[in-house]
């Protein structure tokens, strides 16, 4: 018998685990989305790295991006065990929130090198995602992983503005 949370009759702590995960989620699109957007001509003043992808990778990555995290975390509450639940919400929600801070501190505040710390820091949480998704389904562990590379490019490309941008 699945445990119930605290004394909502009839929620389990698997979809409590999906209703989080999809909430963080929806969390970092809609938070990324607004910071990023409102820094758009100062980022366009900026001098880019050299391994700087075109826009159009940024359009295409993303919602691939949010779609793997929001359906692995279903997967992963339904089918992961306890342990895995916790991994991935820990990882995705500590995760996130270096990634939102990186998106606040780049955009809106221009603090580029504290930017790259916290974007450093969801970088590597990202890994513990695609390990958790991994072992819940291999297919589900190689869907996450541009996630979780995307994440590390995107640090270095920080990184690169930081050291560029002085």
């Amino acid at each position: 018998m699945e445990r119930q949370i605290g004394s909502v009759p009839g929620v389990s702590s698997r979809l409590a685990a999906a209703l989080a995960s999809t909430a963080v989620v929806l969390g970092y699109a809609v938070g990324s989305g607004l910071w990023v957007s409102s820094g758009d001509g100062w980022y366009r003043s900026l001098v880019r790295p050299s391994w700087q992808p075109p826009g159009a990778v940024f359009g295409l990555i993303w919602p691939y991006n949010f779609l793997a995290l929001g359906v692995a975390g279903w997967i992963v509450a339904h089918r992961g065990t306890t342990a895995d639940r916790t991994a991935w919400l820990c990882s995705l929600a500590v995760g996130v929130a270096g990634a939102l801070a990186w998106a606040r501190l780049f955009y809106v505040s221009h603090s580029l090198w504290p930017a790259t710390a916290a974007l450093a820091v969801a970088a590597v949480l990202a890994w513990p995602l695609v390990v958790v998704a991994w072992r819940t389904a291999p297919a589900l562990g190689l869907a996450v992983a541009p996630y979780a590379v995307w994440v590390a490019v995107a640090a270095s490309l920080a990184a690169g503005y930081a050291s560029l941008n002085r």
